[in-house]
């Protein structure tokens, strides 16, 4: 996942080599939430159900095997997905780039462990927006 230019200067310089460590030696170019590899295009049905042509089998949102197959109606909205792994933070604190912070996460993982801090971060700046409106413009529009 591309890193902000704002952003940039919050990482190692060897960012690159580590995160690279932590994709493709300690999770073996397979996503650590879920188990998707790497480089690959996987099917899936949008809600976190994928197939595993490794071992011909469909897999939830976790990585695990499905008890029950997916319906014939699920499978006519089957979408493929190129897996492409990034290294993330767990603590969401780019200092922090110890071993057991740092985890491999494919794009549907990340998202999803990412969400709480993309709220956090579009609720301010709406908010810094907003406030700037009101400081400049006052709370009503000028006619």
């Amino acid at each position: 996942m591309p890193i902000r230019r704002e952003h940039r200067f919050f990482y190692p310089i060897d960012w690159p080599q580590l995160s690279a460590t932590i994709r493709f030696r300690r999770a073996g170019g397979a996503c650590e939430g879920c188990g998707r590899p790497h480089g690959q295009t996987v099917y899936h049905l949008g809600d976190g159900r994928w197939w595993d042509a490794s071992v011909c089998a469909w897999r939830d949102g976790q990585g695990r095997t499905l008890r029950t197959l997916p319906t014939i109606e699920d499978l006519g909205v089957v979408r493929a997905t190129k897996v492409v792994l990034a290294a993330a933070h767990r603590d969401h604190d780019t200092a922090n780039n110890a071993n057991t912070n740092l985890v491999a996460f494919c794009q549907r993982c990340h998202m999803n462990h990412d969400r709480p801090e993309h709220r956090r971060r579009r609720w301010r700046t709406l908010f810094r927006r907003k406030a700037s409106g009101d400081l400049f413009a006052g709370p009503y529009g000028t006619r």
